[in-house]
């Protein structure tokens, strides 16, 4: 049922896979997050940012996957960090069973030195501890500021601003992937190739943005 006029499935595919392995639609993907930094009236590079992570189911066939105990699922797990904006500035996918400090460190150093500005990053209470904040300020020179909640209480708690942004904002971009079909669940054999959709999708975003148009 696709129209007669799009390409051979064959050919499209054989570009998306040179173009992943090439990291071509990463360049493409960052360009645009510059593009639409600077249309709303902000630096290019950011100066905060946010990190959280998600576990979604994936395909019998993918090879790299585990068992996150807390979402009871198979699958991999994906580590974003995010600007104030929700455009995403350094994606790492994998295992679900990866613990969050150790998925930190995989996308901290995807993230690398590409944002001068960048100095603070915001996480859950998933990414604290003493030593691991201590390396992370050490090693990439950003300074990670752990919302905490007042523990015993159970139930809603005001957190600060901008503290208060970690969550609604992270949880905002991943309610925006719920609504393109391809990342509901993680379909591809390589994770490679997972980041490829995922900065396909973001392509997408970004696209209608900066024409004016809803997401």
């Amino acid at each position: 049922m696709m129209p007669t006029d799009w390409p051979d499935w064959r050919l499209v595919y054989y570009y998306f896979r040179q173009w992943a392995k090439q990291g071509l639609v990463q360049q493409i993907h960052d360009q645009l997050v510059t593009k639409v930094r600077l249309q709303a009236g902000r630096e290019a590079s950011p100066s905060l940012g946010l990190i959280d992570s998600q576990s979604v189911k994936t395909m019998s066939v993918t090879t790299l996957k585990g068992y996150d105990g807390n979402k009871k699922l198979t699958g991999r797990k994906r580590f974003i960090v995010v600007d104030v904006l929700g455009l995403v500035l350094a994606l790492r996918l994998s295992s679900a069973n990866v613990g969050e400090r150790a998925g930190a460190l995989l996308v901290f150093t995807a993230l690398g030195q590409r944002f001068t500005r960048l100095k603070t990053i915001l996480a859950d209470q998933g990414f604290d501890g003493v030593d691991f904040l201590a390396s992370i300020k050490a090693t990439y020179q950003l300074t990670v500021e752990v919302v905490c909640g007042v523990l015993g209480v159970k139930g809603f708690q005001v957190v600060p601003k901008p503290h208060r942004q970690t969550g609604w904002i992270v949880q905002r971009m991943f309610g925006w992937w719920a609504f393109h079909r391809r990342l509901a669940k993680d379909y591809e054999v390589k994770e490679s190739h997972a980041e490829a959709v995922i900065y396909w999708t973001m392509i997408r975003l970004m696209s209608r943005k900066i024409r004016g148009t809803q997401s």
